[in-house]
């Protein structure tokens, strides 16, 4: 295929800035469009050690964020657990970290526009777009515009089974500690993340399964049982992908003059809602693909790079948050190790750094089992509680 030199990139997220910085830096000539351009989108914001590896300037960069080492988990009980990462997690603002990518992009070229892409059409050799009344074309289209937007080509609006719905408060507050906690029955979590001016306490959960009021009403379960003060919190709610493994393996990631990045590809882990990470890489990979005259190998690079860990997440998904194991559920089991086993505990923090894949979790769980099993059990006679492992579940 050859090269094509003019990219409007449709999303100026981290997707489609990371991918809009590295074309500009080879010469390409690259116009990003986004209609909100830096704002605070509704979630966690949380990078993990494998993205700051992957992408040092996020932990060197001057812009406020917040260094997060200390992790609490609750299961639906109340049981808690806590542990301590090697690596911190940086924690941003998503309207400074859009900031942060969107003026790296700048600065290396791209010409950023604050305007809503409405309409494309990808049926020619050059794509056409319009974009405030008047219609444009250029020789690649990459869409970054998120999960639900309206400029998918070939019908590829996501069903409810593949997305998720958030809903959450900026809260005022001041902590170093992250929290997660499951919920019975919710296929998703709550949260509370610190950022540097405030607290990012939310909740997600499966589209298809469950609706804003439920989700508002278990929220305010957490929020009440945390302490916390919402009043006056400015409110946020919003829509991200949740793939099914069918997805991610069928999903169309290409055409001729197009290409989806970030959410609009789909590129979220099913069981922890990371996307910062995998949209940063797809942009990348995209980029380079076709910076090297072959944009047709992005979804085997995609593929090898990490869709295939997240077909491996999505096919465990189900278990994870539904499953039980040893008489009680997966994820309060789970709470229940890490309380009582630094072995355990050592095998979540490397889950949280993105160090543990989950293609060898399962062998990784298995191999332990027998020294979790003993911390466990000595960390409760020690303190005089009573064992509840059921043997025949």
């Amino acid at each position: 295929m050859p090269r094509k030199n003019q990219v409007a990139i449709l999303g100026g997220g981290p997707a489609g800035s990371i991918c809009g910085e590295r074309l500009a830096r080879e010469g390409f000539e690259v116009t990003i469009y986004d209609e909100h351009l830096a704002w605070e989108k509704p979630c966690g914001g949380g990078l993990t050690h494998k993205a700051l590896e992957a992408y040092p300037f996020l932990l060197t960069s001057p812009e406020p964020k917040k260094l997060v080492a200390d992790v609490e988990m609750i299961a639906s009980d109340g049981l808690r657990a806590s542990f301590v990462l090697d690596s911190p997690i940086a924690v941003y603002s998503r309207k400074v970290l859009n900031g942060l990518l969107l003026d790296r992009a700048t600065r290396a070229g791209c010409n950023v526009v604050r305007a809503r892409v409405v309409q494309l059409e990808v049926d020619r050799p050059r794509a056409r777009f319009e974009s405030s009344g008047l219609w444009q074309e250029a020789d690649f289209v990459v869409i970054a515009a998120g999960a639900r937007n309206s400029l998918l080509p070939d019908g590829g609006q996501l069903p409810p089974e593949d997305l998720e719905i958030t809903y959450g408060h900026f809260i005022p507050g001041i902590s170093n500690v992250l929290k997660v906690k499951f919920v019975g029955g919710l296929e998703g979590y709550a949260w509370s993340f610190p950022r540097s001016q405030h607290l990012s306490v939310g909740i997600c959960g499966n589209m298809a399964k469950h609706n804003s009021r439920e989700l508002k009403s278990l929220l305010q379960e957490f929020i009440k049982g945390e302490g916390l003060d919402p009043r006056g919190a400015p409110v946020f709610s919003h829509v991200l992908p949740a793939p099914q493994a069918k997805t991610l393996r069928e999903r169309s990631m290409i055409g001729s003059n197009w290409a989806l990045i970030g959410d609009a590809a789909a590129c979220v882990d099913p069981i922890t809602g990371e996307g910062i990470y995998y949209a940063m890489r797809s942009g990348e990979i995209l980029a380079e693909c076709l910076i090297g005259e072959n944009a047709q190998a992005y979804p085997d690079r995609a593929k090898a790079a990490f869709r295939e860990e997240l077909e491996t997440a999505s096919s465990i998904s189900q278990r994870f948050y539904h499953g039980n194991f040893l008489g009680r559920s997966v994820t309060s089991r789970m709470i229940g190790f890490a309380r009582h086993s630094a072995t355990f505990r050592r095998l979540l923090a490397d889950i949280f750094a993105g160090s543990q894949s989950y293609r060898t979790l399962k062998a990784r769980l298995w191999s332990q089992l027998g020294i979790t099993l003993v911390e466990t059990t000595g960390s409760l006679l020690r303190g005089g509680q009573k064992i509840t492992l059921k043997a025949n579940a």
